[in-house]
């Protein structure tokens, strides 16, 4: 009967500590993936807001942890406000099951980059003749609805 790759008696055991020993090696944190998401405007220098809060000025670059839809403000004075619900998609070796061997088992690290580019529209300023027209235009509005 020849010698089976399992069996103790022929050298198996020492493949069985060969694969432990890389695992263990693989478990202490050698690779890993480094996830970064950069926030630009144009023109930059707006202030960005990453799910309600601060995250600095465009260009911003943000760490983050988590996959999924974030809420990205930004905020610049002259400038519309632009709020976007932005996907920030899963690459493949970040599904389950695959995440545990790329977060954990790689033996070299992983960078996975995000870039969002937001136009800015210049803020209409309304004269207040306009303005005054709207308000009479609501007033009168509202009170041919009663």
């Amino acid at each position: 009967m020849p010698a089976s790759p399992w069996n103790v008696a022929t050298g198996g055991r020492s493949l069985i500590i060969l694969l432990a020993l890389l695992l263990v090696a693989g478990l202490s944190g050698c690779g890993s993936v480094h996830r970064r998401m950069t926030i630009n405007s144009v023109p930059p220098g707006a202030l960005v807001l990453i799910d309600g809060e601060e995250k600095g000025y465009t260009p911003a670059q943000v760490d983050f942890t988590y996959y999924g839809t974030r809420e990205i403000t930004l905020i610049k004075d002259g400038y519309e406000t632009v709020t976007s619900m932005q996907r920030v998609k899963t690459p493949w070796y970040q599904i389950v099951p695959l995440d545990f061997f790329s977060d954990n088992l790689l033996p070299f690290k992983v960078t996975n980059r995000h870039n969002f580019t937001y136009p800015l529209k210049p803020q209409v300023i309304v004269g207040t003749q306009e303005l005054i027209d709207r308000a009479n235009e609501l007033r009168r509005e509202t009170r041919e609805g009663q």
